[in-house]
């Protein structure tokens, strides 16, 4: 065999290896990304044969009461996307009717699976009307973001504490 052929197949061969190897680690990386999700799959059967990989669904990625609470807090807000594996909540546009020429957006971080009160963040944003009837981008209050996230974790701890009583 010629060297280059020699060379071809060694190549070849790690290749196929590192492929192997690759794939073992994406199914290593997937169970653990699973696990710290809390998110099994159902049982399915495997089409190559060799048995089911067990999989269920245990709940959400993060602090229950926290998410709830979230929830309850804002719920005069339209929702524009929820993630309760990632912990996110994004609010629409909400204008008060007695407020009509200003409107808040809102993004919750639930960072945490443990009910503290550094696993919460609030972004609060807000837009005013000008006279021609545009909505402009304007400064929120300072303890606007302060005052939601103390609603918020309130009503967390009512709900760990009607838990722990019922």
């Amino acid at each position: 065999m010629s060297d280059r052929r020699i060379l071809g197949v060694a190549l070849s061969a790690a290749i196929l290896g590192l492929s192997a190897c690759a794939s073992n680690n994406a199914a290593e990386q997937s169970a653990a990304s699973e696990s710290r999700s809390g998110l099994r799959l159902p049982s399915l059967p495997n089409p190559l044969g060799g048995g089911n990989r067990p999989v269920e669904v245990e709940g959400i990625g993060v602090n229950g009461f926290l998410w709830r609470a979230s929830l309850d807090t804002i719920s005069f807000m339209p929702l524009s996307e929820v993630d309760p594996f990632g912990g996110v909540i994004i609010t629409d546009w909400y204008a008060n009717p007695q407020m009509p020429t200003e409107r808040f957006k809102l993004t919750v971080y639930i960072l945490d699976t443990r009910l503290r009160a550094d696993a919460l963040a609030v972004n609060v944003f807000r837009q005013v009307r000008d006279e021609r009837g545009e909505w402009t981008d304007a400064q929120s209050g300072d303890d606007t973001a302060y005052e939601i996230e103390n609603a918020i974790l309130t009503r967390a701890r009512q709900l760990r504490i009607s838990q722990l009583e019922g």
